[in-house]
């Protein structure tokens, strides 16, 4: 997860620079408006993360953190999740998007490395009941209806029965009262050092469009470790919110199976192909090729499916019907 912080004062910055030292989770950018310091608009620096899907986190008064982001906020499913500490650092507060993008976990691991008291407000997690969009996340699943969430919860704080339809066939996803589709496809890529953002994300799309699939299918984006921090693949990778997976030469040219070998990419990477055999990788030996490699422009893709199971471990409650 990538995060973006931002103090008012000295004491927050000291804050910030010692909650987020050695920060392991992630990269971590820190500004300070103390002193003339930081964005010059805050509400431009606001929509610039919220469209990388940045997490937020505001050091100083939740009203400042609140009037900032206020232009930006339109869907549970897709803002970035934003908190907020006191400069003092007794308390941490999750905002927004506290189960989907993450702010409650943060929110643990922040407490975690502060003693702050971590200030949880969502319904699910205050009742210790099962919250069906962290359910949705922890299992690599797609919500198709935004509206079944809060149906959900409802009826589980109620104690009451609820069915969940988990399904690629939209027939049997339009019967459920929350519809969750599995992302089952892993895009495996490589391109020229530098290649801009604009043509790696209409090369990605072009592909998706001809296999019909939307970004929301997408379970990963594979690639070599050359390409760790790529800007564009990082940026397209973070801005949808699709975790992006890397491998060693070595790794790469261990996965078994015919691949559309080349001798220049051999010389350059030390793997003789690195889209089909990086999604093969990450799909893992069951892995079903549905879009072998394309070349366009100094850049190739592949497109690889893996089978979706649901995770049983630690799923009390919870009854499978796989009719």
């Amino acid at each position: 997860m990538e995060i973006s912080v931002i103090s008012f004062s000295e004491k927050g910055n000291m804050l910030a620079e010692e909650v987020f030292r050695d920060w392991e989770q992630g990269t971590v950018t820190i500004c300070c408006k103390h002193g003339g310091g930081g964005p010059e608009n805050m509400k431009v620096w606001a929509k610039e993360q919220f469209a990388a899907k940045r997490a937020l986190v505001f050091i100083g008064a939740c009203g400042i953190a609140v009037r900032t982001i206020a232009p930006f906020i339109g869907d549970k499913l897709t803002d970035s999740p934003v908190l907020c500490m006191d400069e003092a650092g007794q308390f941490v507060i999750p905002l927004l998007s506290g189960h989907v993008g993450g702010a409650n976990e943060l929110a643990g691991l922040i407490a975690g490395k502060t003693g702050a008291v971590p200030v949880i407000t969502t319904a699910t997690d205050v009742n210790e009941t099962f919250a069906v969009d962290l359910f949705a996340k922890k299992n690599h699943l797609t919500i198709q209806n935004k509206e079944g969430i809060a149906k959900i919860s409802a009826k589980v704080l109620k104690k009451e029965m609820v069915d969940i339809v988990i399904s690629t066939d939209l027939t049997q996803l339009s019967h459920g009262i929350l519809r969750l589709k599995p992302k089952e496809y892993i895009i495996g890529i490589g391109c020229r050092r530098g290649k801009a953002y604009q043509s790696l994300a209409a090369f990605i799309e072009k592909w998706l469009d001809v296999l019909q699939l939307d970004r929301s299918d997408v379970l990963m984006l594979a690639s070599i470790d050359l390409k760790k921090e790529e800007p564009g693949l990082v940026r397209w990778a973070g801005s949808n919110r699709i975790p992006f997976q890397t491998y060693t030469a070595e790794e790469l040219q261990a996965v078994p199976g015919e691949f559309l070998a080349s001798e220049f990419v051999r010389k350059c990477t030390g793997a003789d192909n690195v889209c089909e055999r990086a999604a093969m990788r990450a799909a893992g030996p069951d892995g079903e090729v549905v879009l072998p490699k394309q070349a366009e422009d100094g850049m190739t893709i592949a497109v690889v499916r893996k089978k979706w199971e649901l995770d049983t471990e630690n799923q009390e409650g919870i009854i499978i019907d796989e009719a």
